[in-house]
């Protein structure tokens, strides 16, 4: 079964229930954005989206928009949505706020990480050297989720549900930015800045661990080459979805 087969076919007979198909719909979209499936520019109609969902072009419009309130679709007057196609002034602006923003979390996550948080943290890491091991079309993929989901496992050890969800946008902006401009994507020296960052949050030494955030967001912004990445179709794109 596909993502796509996981949302009814019929339409909802309550609020409820249209509430949380559309926010089905925005979920397969944002994972096949932050994936790479969709490429920036990428065009995404109300007719096609409410085609391959089975439902209303009412229902695709408001996935749309919750897209858009995150920076993941531009909306624009007279041409539709399309997946966001940031500039490089707005690459900067993504990586400048993730440093103004994950040194205070890694200090919150020094202070308040249960023995349960660095367990997910160390079982991560371990998933992520898998990752890198892999080989085939969605290894690479695979690998670069794995490492925005760190960032949001230290955001979740930080124990502040309002970062944690502002850390998701930013995570996702910079998976974008990277679709459109990094050039090799996540690294086992990334892999490697994950595992010192481990390391000092056990010994919960927060200078050390705000030091190594910043280096490693340094790191990533220097693999951005500003070269412009290729588009796919949607349809394309929500049927490379894994099996479930």
């Amino acid at each position: 079964m596909t993502s796509m087969s996981l949302v009814a076919t019929q339409e909802p007979d309550s609020p409820q229930v249209a509430e949380d198909r559309t926010q089905a719909i925005r979920d397969h979209l944002r994972d096949a954005i932050v994936d790479r499936r969709l490429a920036p520019g990428t065009k995404l109609t109300e007719v096609e989206v409410g085609s391959l969902f089975k439902v209303s072009r009412t229902m695709a419009r408001s996935a749309l928009q919750m897209l858009s309130f995150e920076g993941l679709v531009r909306i624009e007057r007279n041409r539709g949505a399309f997946v966001a196609n940031p500039d490089p002034e707005e690459a900067r602006q993504v990586f400048a706020a993730r440093r103004l923003v994950e040194p205070g979390i890694a200090s919150e996550a020094c202070a308040r990480a249960t023995p349960r948080d660095l367990a997910r943290l160390r079982a991560h890491l371990t998933d992520e050297r898998r990752h890198m091991d892999l080989r085939g079309p969605n290894a690479r993929r695979a690998e670069i989720k794995a490492s925005g989901e760190f960032h949001l496992l230290l955001a979740a050890a930080a124990g502040n549900q309002i970062m944690h969800r502002f850390m998701e946008e930013l995570i996702a902006r910079s998976s974008l930015v990277i679709a459109l401009y990094g050039r090799s994507g996540a690294s086992s020296c990334g892999h490697d800045e994950h595992g010192g960052i481990v390391a000092a949050l056990e010994r919960r030494d927060a200078a050390s661990v705000q030091a190594l955030v910043l280096r490693h967001i340094d790191h990533i912004e220097a693999d951005l080459d500003l070269r412009q990445g290729t588009t796919t179709s949607l349809k394309a794109a929500l049927s490379a979805l894994s099996p479930s």
